[in-house]
């Protein structure tokens, strides 16, 4: 009789990393890896402010999207002597470029307020790269952005008048 309680105290130590293990994968199964390269363009987004023109409400919700959402564009005008600009959805615009043609661009780009090209352009080549790994990741999502409206015609609401 001790000898089988040895072993059943044996293979019940020998099974619990295995266990654990599987009671970990299901967690783990729809869940995609992430490079270092794409965690740096989440977190470049996330400081560069990406998130309060390109995300829906995420300014008046204090950053609390769901990442479902992330970068998906809005209806939200910006409205000035330029005309009415809006946030371009970012996660289908990336489908149609190629990162070499998204470096070029970041380098060169120069938009309509209120986007802060002079940013980009100033982004490190790295950075740029990470950047468009992580928008790529999170795969396309959401409707194309309303048009440019110019200046002369009043775009629909909503909208932000500047000066304000």
């Amino acid at each position: 009789m001790r000898r089988v309680m040895q072993i059943i105290v044996t293979l019940a130590f020998a099974a619990t990393p295995w266990a654990a293990i599987a009671a970990d994968a299901p967690a783990k199964a729809g869940v995609k890896p992430v490079s270092k390269e794409v965690e740096r363009g989440k977190y470049l987004v996330t400081i560069a402010g990406c998130h309060g023109c390109h995300t829906p409400d995420f300014l008046v919700n204090g950053g609390r999207s769901p990442e479902k959402e992330y970068l998906t564009g809005g209806v939200t005008g910006w409205r000035g002597s330029w005309g009415t600009t809006y946030p371009v959805n970012l996660r289908l615009y990336f489908q149609g470029v190629t990162e070499e043609q998204w470096v070029q661009v970041a380098k060169e780009v120069q938009r309509r307020p209120p986007m802060p090209y002079h940013s980009l352009n100033a982004m490190s080549q790295a950075d740029v790269r990470a950047i468009y790994k992580y928008i790529r990741h999170l795969g396309p999502a959401g409707a194309p952005a309303p048009a440019f409206v110019p200046a002369d015609r009043e775009p629909p609401k909503p909208y932000v008048q500047f000066p304000v």
